[in-house]
């Protein structure tokens, strides 16, 4: 396991560096930062001092090894906009984006599992087709106009739930404040998860259940429920982990519209902002987030694999 471990790690580190260039060609691509100074009171001189400043006088390759270098000495760059180091920017967003992240991936488990195993031992039935039908719907709707209809109904109409922010200002917020402000978010975002995992793992329930040894269990007279939760589901395990694996980056991209329409003050927020302004520094920061974000689920799920079925040998 450790050698295996050490292996991806040493094939993470030229992916993320391909990475990190096509992320800095397309943003380079899309627009100056300069663009957003130019106007009528500021003279085209001080744009090209800014520019020098920047170093964005400079051609793109030789801005992004500048980039890279800072990078290896563990400096992620200043922020164009607010001036503040990158690096203290996204760890002071991130703590509310793996907050909100972690609680919806939660309550999405705690719905689907349940609803997926139900969906697949009735199979056909009035219940299997509800929930089939609900989790076509979960997955089809989209975010921002399920966060849209859930303010203009709990916030606008019956005025019980926040529509914007992590705490109430004017107040100490707290856990049950935070929580309150939490629950439109995390319903958008477990909705649409809950509606992919429901359809995995109905399907990865069904083919084991039509397994002989599943057969030869029922025969003995182990019992129902020994025979689902504790033969099926674990060897069903295996689909159920890929999905989770593939949600947490997809999650991590996915919140950016939640945390907009809400203004959670997590990571999605700020990376809207950066966009908007083009900073670049806080751009390529988050990218390089989300690309270690995905490669570390995908090791995280492969290592899982092996602690789920015993018969995989990671080499």
């Amino acid at each position: 396991m450790g050698k295996y471990i050490i292996k991806r790690i040493l094939i993470a580190i030229p992916v993320l560096i391909g990475i990190t260039i096509i992320d800095y060609v397309i943003m380079c691509m899309a627009g100056s930062p300069l663009e957003m100074l130019q106007g009528p009171r500021i003279s085209q001189a001080a744009v090209e001092a800014r520019a020098i400043q920047l170093g964005l006088d400079k051609p793109v390759y030789v801005q992004y090894f500048v980039w890279l270098g800072q990078l290896l000495q563990g400096n992620m760059g200043y922020s164009i906009d607010s001036y503040q180091p990158v690096a203290d920017m996204i760890l002071s967003h991130l703590g509310p984006t793996l907050l909100l992240m972690g609680v919806s991936l939660i309550v999405s488990l705690l719905i689907s599992v349940p609803a997926g195993i139900y969906s697949a031992v009735h199979q056909y039935s009035k219940g299997d087709y509800t929930v089939v039908t609900l989790s076509f719907l979960g997955s089809s709707i989209p975010g921002f106009f399920l966060s849209l209809l859930l303010i203009f109904v709990f916030t606008i109409k019956l005025g019980w739930l926040p529509s914007s922010g992590m705490t109430t200002l004017g107040t100490a917020g707290g856990a049950a404040d935070i929580a309150k402000h939490m629950v439109m978010p995390v319903i958008v975002l477990a909705t649409s998860m809950a509606g992919t995992n429901i359809r995995y793992i109905r399907s990865a329930v069904l083919e084991i259940l039509q397994q002989d040894y599943l057969r030869t269990a029922r025969a003995k007279g182990i019992g129902r429920f020994k025979v689902i939760n504790k033969h099926a589901l674990r060897n069903a395990l295996i689909p159920i982990v890929t999905v989770i694996g593939m949600e947490i980056p997809m999650l991590f991209g996915g919140q950016v519209i939640v945390e907009q329409v809400f203004s959670w003050p997590g990571l999605g927020l700020m990376t809207m902002s950066a966009i908007t302004s083009r900073d670049y520094p806080v751009i390529m920061g988050v990218c390089l987030l989300s690309a270690v974000v995905v490669l570390v689920a995908n090791l995280l799920t492969d290592i899982l694999y092996a602690l789920v079925d015993p018969t995989i040998q990671l080499q």
